[in-house]
């Protein structure tokens, strides 16, 4: 329960799902140093490894996807930078991380249709495309941020 947590994060009276993500920045920081292909691993492996913790504590705390439950948003946050060295720079990484929470709260399709799939899987992959979408913002604002400063 400590793990899907975020080891207390997700308990915060207001915001959780925020304040809980926390935890995903300086893990992204963190695999950000590495090379892209022990990014993509090490994302893949943490994703697929949150899945039953998240499904254990969903089952627990009585909810499908209860908003105590951070996991999923610590360990999706990553995939909105992974492989965008740049996105190393603290206000890329700030950015990447606004537009994550705004795609994770609005959860517009197709985040929206994920978070349909049963068990822990949808509990992870709806954060999962919400991350994905932010990459593909970020992809396009840093394209154009090195454009117009180069």
């Amino acid at each position: 329960m400590a793990l899907s947590t975020g080891f207390g994060l997700g308990l915060s009276p207001w915001a959780s799902g925020t304040v809980g993500s926390l935890l995903g920045l300086p893990l992204a920081w963190w695999l950000l140093g590495r090379t892209r292909r022990v990014q993509l691993g090490l994302v893949a492996v943490l994703l697929v490894a949150a899945m039953p913790v998240c499904h254990h504590a969903a089952t627990a705390l009585g909810f499908k996807d209860d908003g105590r439950i951070v996991l999923d948003e610590i360990i999706a946050f990553p995939v909105s930078v992974v492989g965008l060295a740049a996105a190393r720079h603290p206000a890329a990484l700030a950015a990447a991380f606004v537009v994550y929470r705004g795609f994770d709260i609005a959860k517009p399709p197709p985040v929206s249709q994920a978070e349909g799939v049963p068990g822990g899987v949808g509990i992870v992959l709806d954060d999962t495309v919400a991350a994905a979408m932010t990459w593909l913002v970020m992809v396009g604002g840093l394209a154009l941020w090195r454009r117009r400063s180069g």
